[in-house]
């Protein structure tokens, strides 16, 4: 079989590897059938260097279910599951108390697209072995688009979790968000339909900005200050000094989340933040957690994830298309759009 290899910067090819096998009775094996780049991809094809290459990419999936163990109980082989992007027992204490990112069973940081936490494979492959399939994988409930929701194994229900419990907890509350891509406008579209009273969207991209217009946001080119004008506010630009920015827009006992990936180093205002009280999340997401939340979410009708895909391209040609920037590409398999 073939795996999406990154072998340098803005540089990925297919290589030939052996077909993955079952190990034990609760593996599985699947095929992706839409897949996108999630944030850290573009980090690594940007060349922010985890590990040296070559290595597999990819992060992001739905797939079909080809094999599983005698173990298996919750899927089957023809389903279509989300793959979440990091490996996790379901068993340990971390991951029974949703801490799926930080499995205790597994290396640090074991993960697909990146072999920081030992060596699993990427996601862009023909074929995948999840290790603990009851645990990880979730049935993509029917009538959901795998292209539309391609991204669910990370940036989308990342999105769910930067702003949906924080609504249940705030109803009707201000929100703004400062972002640079997918991640800000899935934001934008699940706020809109959870029921905040305002969205800001800032992005320098006018592309991006008129499709948050389409969810509802009001935008900006360039954040200015607006002191304790939101409750909520969400950053996902990779850049300290727009988390900054951010954080002094915030109202007294204000919640900021952070998508993180900031790979160089900056300052914060922290007195600013003493005196109104912020609090400040910036953490990897333990999507496995709160996905089927997130997937009933996409599945009520009330919000529209496909909106943010950009392009759709033929998995032939990832080698090619994946350098090349577009904001949500999805790259599909032969009869991924209509799901069979």
């Amino acid at each position: 079989m073939r795996e999406l290899t990154y072998v340098a910067k803005r540089t990925v090819e297919w290589r030939e590897v052996p077909d993955p096998k079952l190990r034990s009775g609760g593996e599985a094996i699947v095929a992706p059938v839409a897949y996108t780049p999630c944030d850290v991809d573009s980090a690594i094809l940007a060349g922010h260097g985890f590990v040296e290459p070559p290595f597999a990419l990819g992060h992001e999936c739905v797939a079909r279910v080809v094999e599983t163990g005698d173990a298996v109980t919750t899927v089957a082989p023809g389903d279509l599951v989300v793959v979440p992007w990091s490996i996790n027992c379901g068993t340990c204490d971390r991951c029974r108390a949703g801490l799926t990112a930080h499995c205790a069973t597994v290396p640090y940081m074991a993960m697909y697209g990146a072999p920081i936490g030992g060596s699993w494979g990427g996601l862009f492959s023909d074929l995948v072995r999840v290790p603990y399939a009851d645990a990880m994988l979730v049935p993509l409930p029917t009538g959901l688009d795998p292209v539309a929701l391609a991204s669910a194994s990370d940036n989308w229900s990342l999105a769910w979790r930067l702003v949906a419990p924080h609504l249940t907890a705030r109803p009707g509350a201000r929100v703004l968000v400062v972002a640079r891509g997918s991640i800000g406008l899935y934001v934008c579209d699940i706020a809109r339909a959870l029921g905040a009273s305002e969205v800001l969207y800032v992005d320098p991209d006018p592309e991006h900005r008129a499709l948050a217009r389409d969810f509802g946001a009001t935008t900006a080119e360039v954040l200015e200050p607006l002191p304790q004008s939101y409750d909520i506010a969400v950053e996902a630009t990779g850049r300290v000094d727009q988390l900054g920015l951010a954080v002094t827009c915030l109202a007294p006992e204000g919640i900021c989340e952070s998508a993180g990936n900031h790979f160089r180093p900056g300052e914060l205002p922290l007195l600013d933040m003493y005196l109104t009280g912020v609090t400040l999340r910036v953490a990897r997401d333990s999507v496995r957690a709160h996905l089927p939340d997130a997937l009933a979410l996409a599945a009520s009708g009330g919000v529209d994830p496909g909106k943010v895909v950009s392009h759709v391209i033929d998995w032939e040609d990832l080698p090619a298309a994946l350098p090349e920037k577009h904001l949500k590409p999805v790259f599909v398999r032969a009869g991924a759009e209509d799901g069979s």
